[in-house]
């Protein structure tokens, strides 16, 4: 890769741009002289991220379409099939100005054009799926690229590729791999005889996450007998203000712990057991740390993927799952309980998980990619 020039397209959510920044980051780590440029929209998160992370970002018009038939969803997809005219002239200047010797797509709308052109041109392409259900744009691009790189293997069933798909894992952050459980309570603050309950619902905050957890902690914040930390996300402000009307007085029962965000590299190594979504960033880190979870699969994404994400952990012992049709105060509690009363069976879903973990997902998207530029 010395002196190459390489070009990402990644776009619309951290599902997509931090792996393209992870690949990013270690390629310019072991050849400092490789010119690497973006490729993203400039009203999604790429907008913000890419440039912090030091890179130059060249954009591009483009979304994707809804389904539906709404007025408003009618309007929003006759502007999609503007967008998508001029996208393909946009990503062959992008192209031709860049002249890159390698095209890497992460997902997101923006990949489409852009790979597809590059791959019209006879540039050396190759795109990484982070989902166990494959985008809509990745199934399409399967065909045309040099090499599809899967975080698992059951995606492999949705691609119909040109060459044979490559397991890479997913770029997991250097800071969470070094993550120790007993430096990490010590640091929280968390007694060692106590089992911590780690629960979160996205940055947005789920409400039928965090309505299941609140019912969960006033079911066993009595007993005293584990930790909770929560994190409510951007919508839960009321969280607290909840439990505490409910008479639970947090200032009283420290082992009740409400915050908006965590920061998930300093709590996650602490976590005896996990609740949360299943996005693929976060099963990763799960993994690579061993942890125990009940995952509650977002039924508002795309082709459900986040389900699939599950499944990928449930059939391998790896997770248990709870849906979120089937969620309840009671169902959580029922679930936790379970877990916290069978050490063993914990540690086992644990161990599961640890196994499943791929953490060299870098360095094999790198050789990967390597393997098409000559």
């Amino acid at each position: 890769m010395e002196n190459k020039r390489i070009l990402i397209a990644a776009g619309g959510t951290g599902g997509h741009i931090n792996p393209a920044l992870g690949t990013a980051g270690y390629i310019k780590e072991k050849h400092p002289s490789a010119e690497i440029v973006f490729v993203g929209t400039a009203d999604k998160m790429e907008a913000k991220l890419v440039p912090d992370a030091g890179y130059e970002l060249r954009t591009i018009e483009i979304s994707g379409f809804w389904r539906s038939f709404s007025p408003e969803a009618i309007k929003h997809n006759i502007g999609t099939v503007s967008k998508l005219l001029k996208s393909s002239s946009q990503a062959k200047k992008i192209i031709k100005d860049f002249n890159p010797d390698l095209v890497i797509g992460f997902g997101g709308y923006v990949s489409g054009p852009v790979l597809r052109m590059a791959a019209k041109m006879g540039i050396p392409t190759a795109i990484h799926e982070q989902n166990a259900f494959p985008g809509v744009t990745n199934k399409a691009l399967a065909g045309k690229v040099d090499r599809v790189m899967l975080t698992v293997d059951k995606a492999q069933q949705y691609m119909n590729p040109k060459n044979p798909c490559v397991i890479t894992g997913l770029p997991i952050r250097g800071d969470m791999l070094k993550g120790d459980r007993d430096f990490a309570r010590a640091e929280l603050g968390i007694p060692d005889d106590k089992p911590l309950i780690l629960s979160m619902g996205g940055s947005l905050g789920a409400k039928p996450v965090n309505d299941a957890v609140l019912g969960l902690i006033l079911n066993k914040y009595k007993d005293n007998d584990c930790v909770f930390l929560h994190a409510t996300g951007k919508n839960g402000s009321w969280f607290a203000e909840k439990l505490e009307a409910e008479g639970l007085d947090l200032k009283a029962n420290p082992h009740v712990r409400v915050t908006e965000y965590i920061d998930i590299p300093k709590c996650l190594p602490a976590a005896d057991l996990v609740i949360c979504r299943s996005g693929a960033s976060t099963l990763s880190e799960l993994q690579a740390l061993g942890k125990p979870s009940i995952l509650i699969p977002s039924p508002y994404v795309t082709e459900n993927h986040q389900y699939h994400n599950a499944m990928a952990l449930v059939n391998n012992g790896a997770a248990l799952i709870l849906e979120e049709k089937d969620l309840t105060p009671d169902s959580l509690a029922q679930m936790v309980n379970e877990l916290l009363s069978d050490r063993a069976k914990l540690e086992a879903i644990g161990k599961s998980a640890k196994d499943m973990a791929v953490i060299d997902a870098t360095a094999r998207i790198y050789d990967t990619v390597c393997e098409i530029v000559k």
